[in-house]
Order: C-alpha cells, then sequence, then structure tokens
C-alpha cells in the first residue's frame, strides 16, 4: 500500500487559548510519532489553502465569508463558547479542508491508495451554517461532496469513530441520498445528537451510540453489526474517516474504554469495505483526540494499518 501523510505548519498557528484541550500540541505529538521508523515510507505533502468556492460545497458562501472576517488581527475571537478563532486560524483552516481535498484528488486519481491528513481544527460539529465543538469547516462532509463535483463519483461514506457524534456531517447529509454518515460516539455526551432514531430522510445516517464506560469489545460489535454491513450495502465509491482518536481511554474528554489496537482494528475492517466497493480508495482526516499519549498511540495504529491495507 502507498499511503500518503499531509499536514501543514500553519494548524500550529490555530490558537484557542491557555488550557483548552484542542492545541497546537495535538499535531506536534502527531508529527513526532509519524517521524519513528515504521513510517519512513509515508509520502508527504504540505496542505494547500483550500478555495472558497471549495467551502461552499458545505457552507453557503456567506457563511465562510463571514467566519473569514471576524478573524482578529490579534487576540482571540469566540465564535462559541468553546470555538475561537485566532489570526491563524483562517488559513489553519483552509488547509485543513485544502488537505482533505487534495487527498481526495491524490486517491481518485491513482497517486495513493489512500491518505491520512493531520490538520487542525477538527470539523466534524461544524453544521452548515453553525461553527461548533472547536470545528469551523466540516472538511470531511467538503471532502466528499467535493468527490463527487469533481471527480464524478455517485456515492461517498463517511466512517465517524470519534467519541463525540459528528452532528454536523450528519446535518449536511441528512437529505441527501448519495451520502452515508455512520457513527459510533459516546452517548450521552456533547453535542446531544447521535440517537439510534436519527437515520437521515433517506435512512443514510446509521448511529451506533455506545454508554459511558464501554470499551473495545462494545465498540467492535457497534461496528460489526451496524456501521460496517450498512456501509457494504452502501457501496461507496469512496470512504472518508473521521478520524476522531479520543475514545481512547486516556482521554479527557469523554468515558469511553477503547486502546490504540481498537483504532488499528477498526480502520482494517473498514478498509475491507472500501477494499470491497470502493477499489480500497480511503481518505482519514484527523478529528478529535486529546491526551498526547493516547493520541499518539492511537494515530500510529491507525497509520500502520492504512500503510499495510
Amino acid at each position: 500500500m502507498t499511503t500518503l501523510l499531509i499536514t501543514h505548519p500553519a494548524s500550529l498557528n490555530h490558537l484557542n487559548g491557555p488550557g483548552h484541550p484542542e492545541r497546537a500540541d495535538r499535531i506536534r505529538a502527531i508529527a513526532s510519532v509519524l517521524e519513528q521508523e515504521p513510517f519512513h515510507d509515508l509520502a508527504r505533502e504540505d496542505a494547500p489553502a483550500a478555495a472558497l468556492e471549495t467551502i461552499a460545497l458545505c457552507h453557503p458562501m456567506d457563511y465562510v465569508e463571514e467566519i473569514r472576517d471576524a478573524a482578529p488581527q490579534d487576540g482571540l475571537v469566540q465564535l462559541d463558547a468553546d470555538t475561537s478563532m485566532s489570526p491563524g486560524t483562517f488559513e489553519a483552516a483552509l488547509r485543513a479542508v485544502g488537505g482533505t481535498t487534495r487527498a481526495v484528488d491524490a486517491v481518485l486519481t491513482g497517486e495513493f491508495d489512500n491518505a491520512f491528513v493531520a490538520q487542525r481544527p477538527p470539523g466534524h460539529h461544524a453544521e452548515s451554517v453553525r461553527p461548533m465543538g472547536f470545528c469551523i469547516f466540516n472538511q470531511a462532509a467538503i471532502a466528499a461532496r467535493y468527490a463527487q463535483k469533481k471527480h464524478g463519483l455517485h456515492r461517498v461514506a463517511v466512517v465517524d469513530f470519534d467519541v463525540h457524534h459528528g452532528n454536523g456531517t450528519q446535518e449536511i447529509f441528512w437529505s441527501d441520498p448519495t451520502l452515508m454518515y455512520g457513527s459510533t460516539h459516546q452517548m450521552p455526551l456533547y453535542p446531544g445528537t447521535g440517537a439510534v432514531s436519527e437515520r437521515g430522510e433517506h435512512d443514510n445516517i446509521v448511529n451506533a451510540p455506545l454508554r459511558p464506560g464501554d470499551g473495545g469489545e462494545q465498540f467492535r460489535e457497534a461496528m460489526e453489526s451496524r456501521i460496517l454491513p450498512r456501509l457494504a450495502a452502501f457501496g461507496p465509491e469512496l470512504v472518508i474517516v473521521s478520524a476522531g482518536f479520543d475514545a481512547h481511554r486516556r482521554d479527557p474528554l469523554a468515558n469511553l474504554q477503547l486502546v490504540e489496537e481498537d483504532f488499528g482494528w477498526a480502520t482494517r475492517r473498514i478498509m475491507e469495505v472500501a477494499n470491497k466497493t470502493a477499489q480500497g480508495r480511503l481518505v482519514s482526516t484527523l478529528e478529535g483526540g486529546y491526551d498526547l499519549e493516547g493520541l499518539s498511540k492511537s494515530t500510529s495504529a491507525h497509520v500502520i494499518a492504512l500503510m499495510r491495507g
């Protein structure tokens, strides 16, 4: 397998203020682990900045321009209770989207088998006209629509194993039968969405909530019984992974008990479906993960799975 890693130093310049869990050290921790010997064969690229028109595939241009114009010259601007902009945020957000769409191009043109985009801010809580939950633009959703518009795909799926439900991706996909969203997540937990009954207008949303304290056994059962069969039945031509690692047992923001090998297992199982329906084409984009050791180990397991196919 050939795997592409996409990052950019601009992601370090998005600041959330002292003590905020979504911090630049997350990217530094990932960069450090991916410099180790097992990852020497990774191809590496800098994330380009997305065009505003690309972001507008999922977010109205008025919203995109409102975010652009909200960027401060110094200090922080609060977009909601826990989502901020600093002077470097807008570029970081553009490159988070641009890195993910570059990954789509790289995979769909056959340059690489799969790709992992290690950028921040994360995206899956961002609704079409609402930033929230540390997220500003929804790069996974944008990547799915971009694959359809630029490459002519008919069906694209996002699988999300972040510990928090991706309400933004669900909202953007809700009425579109050509897009599927499948999520495992802790419930109850922020943002309060993600019940099994939330299925989309075309039965294209699949939620598999887990209870506080659940571990790898329950996570794997949810994947095997709910997410993976529906993914295979949907038959995506590209699979996008919202790769949040905050379900790790060390993470401070939730109460699931996964270990890094659970993420490696999930990656391999998702890839098996992609191999059958999508010629193996898979793009993964970083979401959460706030304990640096848990994040590093989980990312390592995820990327090793991508590289080994």
